[in-house]
C-alpha cells in the first residue's frame, strides 16, 4: 500500500537525517539474534506500513531490534532464522522489499528483555484506561448525536480487547501470542461492523452533532491515550504483543485529532457531514487494522 498520504497515516513524520538509523548493525539485540539484514522497501513511507512490516515478521525466531528508516524507506532486521524466510515474509507485503546485504552481528549484546510482570502491570493500566474511556465516549457520542464519538467509543473498546488478549500472552511462547492477535483481528472486525451499522443509521434518520461534546470528550480521550504512549514507551521494542499495543496507540491519537477537527467543522459549517465522515474513516482504520493481522503469516 505504498505512497499514501499525509493525512491518512502520518506520512511525513521527521525523520533522522542522514547517517545509518538508530542502533543499526551492531545495536542491541533480543531473544538471540545472530544477523543483521538490510533491506529496500520502496512502499514503506508511513507508520501504517511499518505497523504491517512489524506483524508480518513476529515469530521469525530469534527476532532481535527491528530499524526503520522511513525516509529513505529501508530496514535492518536483527534475526536468527535463515534470511530467505525474512526476505519471504516481506516479499508477501507487496512493498517491493529487496535484500541489500546481510551480515552477522559482531558480539551482539542482549538488550534487557523487561520482565513479565512489568509488562503485565502496564497492560492492566491500558486495559483499565480504554476501558473507562469506552464508556464515556459511548455515552457522550450518544448524547452528542455524534458518529465520529461513537467509532472512537467502539475503537476503545477493540484496543481494550487488544491489551486484554495482550495481557494473556504475556509469558507464552511465540505461538500464544499468534492466537491472541488473530483473536483480537476477528473481534476488531466485529466491532468495525458495528460501528459502520451506526454510521449508516445516523445518515439514513439524520443527526445534530454537538460540536463542543464532541471536542470536549476526544480532547479526554486524547489525553488518555497520550497517557498510554507513555506507559509503553519502555516497552515499545518488547515482544510483538507490546510493540502492536504502541501501534495500536498512537493510531488512537490520529483518530482523537480527527474527531477534534469534525467537530470544528461542524462547528462551522453546521453540516453533520463532517462527523460522518470522520465516523467512516474511523470504522476503515480498525477494520484495515484487523484485516492485515487476520492476513499474516504463520
Amino acid at each position: 500500500m505504498g505512497g499514501c498520504g499525509a493525512s491518512s497515516c502520518g506520512c511525513g513524520v521527521p525523520q533522522p537525517a542522514g547517517g545509518e538509523p538508530p542502533g543499526s548493525a551492531g545495536g542491541p539485540t533480543v531473544e538471540g539474534a545472530t544477523v543483521e539484514s538490510h533491506y529496500a522497501v520502496p512502499g514503506m513511507d508511513c507508520p501504517a506500513e511499518e505497523r504491517l512490516v512489524r506483524m508480518a515478521l513476529q515469530g521469525v525466531t530469534g527476532l532481535g531490534a527491528l530499524r526503520f528508516d522511513l525516509r529513505r524507506r529501508e530496514l535492518r532486521v536483527q534475526h536468527a532464522a535463515p534470511v530467505q524466510e525474512v526476505t519471504q515474509r516481506l516479499a508477501g507485503l507487496n512493498l517491493g522489499a529487496r535484500l541489500l546485504a546481510s551480515q552477522p552481528l559482531q558480539a551482539p549484546a542482549p538488550a534487557p528483555a523487561a520482565s513479565d510482570a512489568a509488562e503485565a502491570r502496564v497492560l492492566r493500566w491500558l486495559l483499565g484506561i480504554n476501558a473507562a474511556m469506552f464508556v464515556v465516549e459511548l455515552v457522550a457520542g450518544w448524547l452528542a448525536q455524534s458518529t465520529g464519538l461513537m467509532a472512537d467509543a467502539l475503537d476503545m473498546l477493540a484496543d481494550a480487547a487488544v491489551y486484554g488478549l495482550a495481557l494473556l500472552a504475556v509469558g507464552q511462547a511465540a505461538a500464544g501470542k499468534r492466537q491472541a492477535a488473530r483473536a483480537a483481528g476477528w473481534l476488531q472486525l466485529l466491532l468495525a461492523a458495528a460501528a459502520l451499522a451506526e454510521v449508516l443509521r445516523r445518515l439514513w434518520l439524520g443527526s445534530e452533532p454537538e460540536p463542543p461534546l464532541m471536542m470536549g470528550i476526544s480532547a479526554l480521550a486524547l489525553l488518555a491515550n497520550v497517557s498510554c504512549m507513555a506507559l509503553l514507551a519502555r516497552h515499545r521494542d518488547g515482544g510483538v504483543h507490546m510493540r502492536a499495543s504502541w501501534i495500536f496507540s498512537t493510531n488512537d491519537v490520529l483518530a482523537n485529532l480527527g474527531v477534534i477537527a469534525a467537530g470544528a467543522l461542524v462547528a462551522w459549517t453546521g453540516s453533520n457531514l463532517p462527523d460522518l465522515l470522520i465516523g467512516t474513516a474511523i470504522v476503515a482504520l480498525v477494520a484495515l487494522g484487523a484485516w492485515r493481522i487476520l492476513r499474516l503469516p504463520g
